[in-house]
């Protein structure tokens, strides 16, 4: 009984039993940072919708032409994997700066410190959210199937959700402690991008694709995009994606236990 009651002790249990009841504090934060992004502007959010729809038809309809693959099968591919690479992309150049950010709120205000990590990964998936009638569009037009699979697209977004929450909880403590974190991660994004199947699916490609499944985003943007495009996700890439989960929870746990009391003052 005593184990047990030391383990409800923990500092991130504490902290994190005090952030589920601060859930509308985040959610207001997060829809706060997105009014306040398009504050003034006459589309809003919608210029997010706008540039992504051009991006992807004009980078499809290019693509499909140099890659040999008909538009009709490309345009949806890419759709997909631009909408879902801005969702991954987004948390994790934002990822090292989550506290740096909000240093002043927590140097004046007695909240949480893990509210703001679920914070930022909302703000990019009302982003997602708002790119998605783009893919719609393309689906209707370009007669992507849709089948029971398609219905894999909900427990998939949760299972990526998830996992860009982990990985935000693990680079916001770093990003805290090295400052230089947020540099590096700005410099290799580009080249994930271009390695990773988000104008292409992995066999798209003319070497073997088993190389490119070393890279772990392929597998979570495939986990997404395969139901999207009316597909069941390989049985590898589902497992990889849990087995992530489950390893990087008990890591996002284990240093904001150890590090939570630092972080004040790192920043």
């Amino acid at each position: 009984m005593g184990s047990v009651g030391d383990w409800r002790q923990a500092p991130a249990v504490r902290d994190i039993a005090a952030g589920l009841k601060s859930w509308p504090i985040v959610s207001f934060m997060a829809l706060s940072d997105v009014r306040a992004r398009y504050k003034r502007s006459v589309l809003g959010p919608l210029w997010l919708t706008l540039g992504t729809a051009i991006g992807s038809m004009g980078l499809g309809l290019l693509w499909s032409e140099l890659m040999k693959v008909p538009a009709a099968q490309f345009v949806p591919t890419l759709t997909a994997g631009l909408i879902l690479w801005q969702f991954i992309a987004g948390v994790l150049s934002e990822s090292s700066t989550v506290y740096a950010r909000q240093a002043s709120v927590i140097r004046n205000l007695s909240l949480p410190l893990s509210i703001y990590p679920p914070q930022l990964v909302l703000r990019h998936l009302v982003n997602l959210v708002h790119n998605l009638p783009i893919f719609l569009i393309v689906a209707l037009v370009y007669g992507v199937p849709v089948s029971w699979h398609t219905l894999l697209v909900v427990p998939a977004m949760l299972l990526l959700t998830l996992n860009l929450y982990w990985v935000c909880v693990v680079v916001s403590i770093l990003g805290a402690r090295f400052r230089d974190l947020e540099y590096i991660i700005g410099a290799v994004l580009p080249l994930l991008m271009f390695i990773s199947p988000v104008f292409y699916r992995p066999n798209y490609l003319p070497f073997s694709e088993t190389i490119l499944w070393f890279n772990p985003l392929s597998h979570a943007i495939e986990l997404v995009r395969s139901p999207l495009l009316g597909h069941a996700p390989p049985d590898f890439v589902i497992w990889s994606n849990l087995g992530g989960l489950a390893l990087g929870l008990c890591l996002a746990f284990w240093l904001f236990n150890n590090k939570r009391d630092r972080i004040a003052f790192w920043i």
